[in-house]
């Protein structure tokens, strides 16, 4: 049995595996890894040969680090990709070429209505009743789209927002405010199986899940990397930001906004950021823009997403998409039950 998996920004990892009475057998360890002394490798085989099959990520990691050598140095991988790349030869672990992936991308709709059909396709997905997903987002109006776990009167000028017609939405995940307009950023939501990512941490899924947008932006020429926790970002300044939720069967709801063509000044305006927060977001005090996908590519915003589209596909795998008439009646009603209502907004004041 054959297993492969590329550790984000490091190196290949391959397992080749036999089973013998339920348990790891002959197990071979290979890649373009740097490994010192060689000699580990023999420790990394020992580790892993005789464990139960049914070994968890977990216990394939603990019995790794426990038959390493106290000096072994592994460059580029890692206990925990060489268990990923275990389990994927054991078809315990899944990766993006495992599943069929559906590609939305279309027309424009409210802050709230985003908001709502994050959560109603994330949970078609959780269900079984929906393919994987990856869904491009159009935003019909300005918006600030404030972390669940924000304050609001901390984060937003009210007075401002209200001035200037942008609307104020909180989402259901964590993280940081955003300011959008239309035609100024590119954003996109990941609805994946909970199997794609199951023997990682939340760190981890984080660079994950991020890869292949890192991918689609050095094809397109902007040199992108990412920066942990969660933002994607280049030597111009932070390109954006990414936040994730749980739902039922670890199924994963995995956001990301990257500035296309922001307004810095506006959107200082309506947010209350700080020095110290823009600090190292690449936003000078004198900035009026906030465009590094549309300087580094000198693409328009729509063939970027066409071309991202193409990278993800290739990659994965996918076909066009499209919401279903159910799941936008759904969303309908929770844009209007949870998503508009000022209680869910101001719940942190």
């Amino acid at each position: 049995m054959h297993g492969e998996y590329k550790v984000h920004g490091g190196k290949l990892v391959v397992a080749d595996v036999e089973l013998r009475d339920g348990r790891l057998a002959d197990v071979q360890v290979s890649g373009d890894f740097f490994l010192e002394p060689a000699e580990a490798l023999d420790d990394i085989r020992a580790a892993l040969n005789g464990l139960s099959a049914t070994a968890s990520a977990e216990e394939m990691v603990a019995a790794l680090r426990a038959g390493l050598r106290p000096d072994a140095a592994l460059v580029g991988f890692s206990p925990e990709a060489i268990a990923i790349a275990v389990r994927r030869a054991l078809g315990v672990s899944r990766g993006w070429r495992d599943f069929e992936w559906q590609i939305i991308d279309s027309g424009p709709q409210t802050p709230s209505m985003h908001l709502a059909l994050d959560d109603v396709l994330s949970r078609a997905v959780a269900e079984g009743r929906r393919a994987p997903t990856l869904r491009f987002w159009e935003w019909e109006r300005p918006a600030i789209i404030i972390g669940n776990f924000q304050s609001l009167r901390n984060e937003v000028d009210l007075e401002a927002a209200a001035e200037m017609g942008v609307e104020i939405v909180r989402r259901v995940t964590g993280g940081g405010a955003m300011f959008v307009e239309p035609g100024t950023a590119i954003t996109y939501s990941l609805y994946a199986p909970g199997e794609l990512v199951a023997d990682m941490s939340f760190a981890d899924s984080y660079a994950f899940l991020d890869a292949w947008v890192l991918k689609a932006l050095n094809a397109l020429g902007i040199d992108a990397f990412y920066k942990p926790l969660n933002d994607i970002t280049s030597p111009k300044g932070k390109i954006g930001g990414a936040a994730q939720k749980r739902y039922g069967g670890g199924m994963v709801l995995h956001h990301v906004t990257m500035a296309y063509d922001m307004d810095a000044e506006k959107m200082t305006r309506v947010l209350r950021i700080g020095r110290e927060k823009i600090s190292d977001k690449g936003i000078a005090s004198a900035a009026k823009r906030v465009d590094p996908v549309r300087s580094q590519t000198g693409l328009e915003r729509r063939e970027v997403i066409a071309r991202m589209k193409e990278v993800f596909t290739d990659l994965n795998g996918g076909t066009p998409g499209d919401i279903t008439a159910e799941e936008l009646a759904a969303a309908e009603t929770l844009a209007r039950e949870k998503f508009s209502d000022p209680d869910w907004l101001h719940h942190i004041p």
